[in-house]
């Protein structure tokens, strides 16, 4: 090994000379001990290292990994623009196809005057992955890989073509089951699936599957992260790992070392559209109840608590007097025709354990309620004022388009007051300002009529019309109740209040305004 160096003084001293000798014979006496005290002078980094190969796994699975090849029938036009096919909402490869239809769209060839040439239905691929879980002929991939397509199919490791059906497909975890009918004497070979739960930041994954069209490709890494949330859906719980996982990844799969599917590889962050290191994959725990509905009844049958629900940060907690710090979702709205009602859920309550799953925060209550079967009676523990209560719901059936989603509100321009209190002016609820900020006659309350821009409440987004409607979790109806409920907590020696915030249109929301 060449060393840089610079000049060194005193070259000929003998003094040097002696110390050079020394360190000489120190080094060839080190070079003699025996190799087991290495070791203990090698830095840990050095000792970690990952399987010497993954040939023999890889040889294991890779026959139940498939290439899927979707065609869709899309219409050109006459001067020769293509439609890009229809593809779901967010989906991954939206602009790899956008920018391939614009490419191949400005070569027009259509030069015929009849209306044949006006309008010709083309086809357009697709290409992603999948892999078989049933050898009798279930195949599983993702949701976007297919679309809309009205012919699948399925190439095996071997290059055979197999025409798949759709058995069923689910959008807000973006999974699909196809059908195939395996040739007499070719059976198939099918992968189970792992626990996902058991993974860890670090452990060892392989992924296979069919980048940029190139066919079965093997690449390994480690799991990077649980519980991602990419905001792709409702129930966004990703596996986030480095093995690269490029186009044509999705839908296959993510495997452990024990040639367990473990994942189902759905995303990538990346802004030049190759690996970064940064691919997402659908955890098998998320997916196999999805894949399960969707074997059985060809959709997904999510349950319904019928609640809208906020998260419960510092100053919540402490307002609520949550032991523990902030922890589960706050109930921020009851839907009058939904389960919670009748079972005696409040706003204001902060749902800790959902069947006895306990609830962390308000982004996990909605995939542990859609993964309860419908019709379920199951037990809610709240805590309410302070104190755990438990209820029983019977669970309905989310229909499309229903989610819980967190409270939200504008905020307009700043008006003039009548009274102040925690940076907000506030007036009783007359006729006049009704009318002035539309709030609806069923809304009672106190009315914020100026925010301090310089205050908590604005950073929180209470607006002028925003209407006070309780505080403390007591109701309050005139500007005074806030005051004296307000000074009534800090004599307390609280940290933070807790207001009921509803808009002119009746949607509520709490917010927790600090009493410094």
């Amino acid at each position: 090994m060449r060393l840089a160096t610079s000049a060194v003084p005193g070259r000929n001293c003998p003094a040097l000379r002696q110390r050079a000798r020394s360190a000489l014979a120190a080094v060839m006496i080190g070079a003699m001990l025996p190799i087991s005290t290495a070791p203990a002078l090698m830095p840990q980094a050095a000792l970690a290292k990952g399987p010497e190969s993954l040939a023999d796994l890889a040889e294991q699975v890779t026959d139940a990994v498939v290439n899927i090849s979707a065609s869709t029938t899309v219409e050109k036009s006459a001067r020769g623009g293509r439609a890009m096919p229809q593809l779901p909402q967010g989906t991954p490869f939206e602009d790899l196809f956008e920018e391939f239809f614009k490419r191949r769209g400005q070569r027009g060839d259509n030069n015929r005057g009849d209306d044949e040439g006006q309008r010709q239905s083309r086809k357009s691929n697709s290409l992603g992955s999948g892999f078989i879980i049933d050898a009798a002929g279930l195949v599983i991939t993702n949701n976007h890989v297919i679309g809309d397509a009205n012919d699948i199919q399925v190439i095996l490791h071997d290059g055979s073509k197999l025409k798949a059906e759709i058995v069923g497909k689910d959008s807000k975890i973006d999974l699909a089951v196809l059908r195939v009918k395996p040739e007499a004497g070719k059976p198939l070979k099918a992968v189970p699936f792992g626990d996902s739960d058991k993974m860890r930041p670090g452990d060892w994954v392989m992924a296979i599957g069919n980048p940029f069209g190139l066919g079965g490709s093997v690449s390994a890494g480690i799991v990077s992260a649980r519980g991602r949330n990419i905001e792709s859906g409702p129930y966004d719980n990703y596996i986030q790992t480095d093995a690269a996982i490029n186009k044509g990844n999705s839908g296959g799969p993510l495997f452990n070392m024990n040639g367990e599917v473990i994942g189902i590889n759905t995303a990538i962050l990346s802004p030049s559209g190759g690996s970064v290191g940064i691919g997402f994959a659908v955890p098998s725990n998320t997916a196999s109840p999805v894949l399960d509905q969707l074997r059985e009844f060809g959709e997904v049958r999510r349950g319904w608590l019928g609640v809208r629900i906020q998260n419960v940060d510092e100053a919540t907690a402490e307002a609520l007097g949550l032991k523990g710090g902030p922890k589960g979702a706050l109930i921020a709205g009851v839907d009058e025709k939904g389960p919670a009602k009748p079972a005696g859920l409040e706003v204001g309550d902060v749902i800790t354990k959902f069947n006895g799953t306990v609830v962390k925060s308000s982004s996990e209550l909605p995939r542990i309620v859609a993964q309860t079967p419908v019709g379920k009676t199951v037990e809610v523990v709240v805590v309410r004022k302070g104190q755990e209560v438990t209820k029983s719901v019977l669970l309905g059936r989310l229909e499309d388009g229903e989610k819980a989603q967190l409270a939200n509100v504008k905020q307009p321009e700043p008006e003039s007051a009548v009274r102040q209190a925690l940076g907000l002016n506030l007036s009783g609820l007359t006729d006049e300002l009704r009318k002035k900020f539309s709030i609806k006659d069923t809304v009672k309350g106190v009315v914020v009529t100026r925010v301090d821009p310089n205050s908590t409440a604005a950073d929180k987004r209470i607006s002028p019309g925003d209407v006070i409607v309780e505080v403390g979790q007591e109701p309050v109806s005139s500007p005074a109740d806030v005051t004296k409920k307000v000074d009534a907590l800090k004599k307390e020696l609280r940290k933070s209040v807790l207001l009921l915030i509803a808009s002119a249109s009746g949607d509520v929301r709490f917010v927790a305004i600090g009493l410094d």
